[in-house]
């Protein structure tokens, strides 16, 4: 008799990102030398560094224990060395690297293209090319998404056995290594289609302390804020949740449970974020009545996904507002580094990080309410023609 007891489940169950060895959009390149390989890389970065932040992996061609340009710290013990090199920054250390490493260091990355040759990636551009065809032969392990096929100079068709090799070979677009315009074109059209998805996310989880009564429920505009501010965002957002408390879950449409208590909106962000880390949130507090379709869409439609998030500058305290704004699937781990470090204030994640900031069309949308004066003040100017 089999046993119906479910299996104990040791960890928790989480909603991974779609990481691959450095990120979420990662292309590697092989199967041809290191020069080529090299070479189209550059051309890729040339063409999408002009609208995207793209990362390179490579490795060190001239062998270990090479000690040129090696820090003189390092030479002298030191196990890291951080050097401001003006126009950029670098950073040397001992130890070694895996893949949860790389990603924080690479996060703020749109995409990272791969030296194949040396690293595994997430997708990759496979080059035919006679050079180096035993060694693409032992990387078959590899090929898990090959996106596309690059003949070398006088290939006229890939190999057979990478024919029989690749499952949906006959999908696979090719073209030819030397074109070094419709290559990154490829590459290019291909990051555009990752764009994460806009979720919207109203924050209701908070007790209202100052109100004297649930923020979420008062009406401003014929039915409970909450409620409002969750249609409002339907019209511009793939899914509409609302964050709440977890006793609150059974009085609201689409509820998203504090995962993280005691936060208060950080942690309504955070849970978001747990739940689908693959989504762009737009994220709204309940006390923020004058907000409209207008707000919202001009905070969507400059929406800059290469930053950690696109906020409004709220002329009222001078600072970004951080509860109407557009946190990108990249904040996610920088949330938790701030908490990690003892900070729960979105606001003070948003001032020290790079994001996209707005001046608001009508900055008197971003006024907020916490507290019954502040409400009838509201109230009066909602009814005045």
């Amino acid at each position: 008799m089999e046993d119906s007891k479910p299996k104990h489940k040791k960890h928790a169950s989480l909603s991974r990102p779609a990481y691959g060895q450095f990120h979420r959009n990662e292309w590697a390149i092989l199967g041809t030398p290191c020069g080529n390989v090299q070479r189209l890389a550059y051309a890729i970065i040339d063409r999408l560094s002009e609208i995207f932040q793209i990362g390179y992996v490579d490795a060190d061609h001239k062998g270990e224990g090479d000690e040129n340009g090696q820090p003189q710290a390092m030479q002298h013990g030191a196990h890291l060395v951080y050097t401001d090199k003006i126009g950029y920054h670098r950073l040397d250390f001992r130890g070694g690297l895996n893949a949860f490493q790389f990603r924080p260091l690479l996060n703020m990355q749109d995409a990272v293209i791969i030296n194949g040759n040396h690293f595994p990636g997430k997708r990759q551009i496979v080059v035919v090319d006679p050079k180096k065809e035993e060694s693409l032969k032992r990387k078959l392990d590899r090929l898990t998404d090959v996106r596309l096929i690059l003949l070398a100079d006088g290939v006229s068709e890939p190999f057979p056995w990478l024919r029989e090799a690749l499952e949906g070979f006959n999908n696979i677009p090719q073209m030819k290594l030397a074109d070094d315009a419709g290559i990154p074109l490829f590459v290019e059209k291909e990051l555009k289609a990752l764009l994460a998805p806009l979720y919207g996310l109203v924050l209701a989880g908070g007790k209202s302390m100052r109100m004297g009564e649930d923020k979420g429920l008062i009406n401003y505009h014929g039915q409970p804020q909450r409620e409002h501010l969750a249609q409002l965002m339907g019209s511009i957002c793939e899914k509409v949740y609302t964050s709440c408390r977890p006793e609150q879950a059974g009085e609201v449409s689409s509820p998203l449970a504090d995962a993280f208590s005691g936060l208060g909106p950080f942690g309504g962000i955070l849970s978001a974020f747990r739940q689908h880390p693959e989504a762009a949130w737009l994220v709204a507090a309940c006390d923020l009545p004058l907000l409209d379709h207008s707000v919202l869409a001009q905070l969507a439609g400059y929406r800059n996904a290469s930053k950690l998030a696109t906020a409004f500058h709220n002329p009222a305290t001078d600072f970004p507002e951080p509860l109407i704004t557009i946190w990108e699937p990249r904040a996610y781990p920088v949330l938790l580094q701030f908490l990690a470090q003892g900070y729960s204030c979105p606001r003070k994640v948003l001032i020290n990080s790079d994001i996209e900031l707005l001046s608001p069309e009508e900055p008197d949308k971003l006024r907020n309410v916490n507290n019954p004066e502040e409400r009838e003040a509201i109230e009066v100017l909602l009814k005045a023609p």
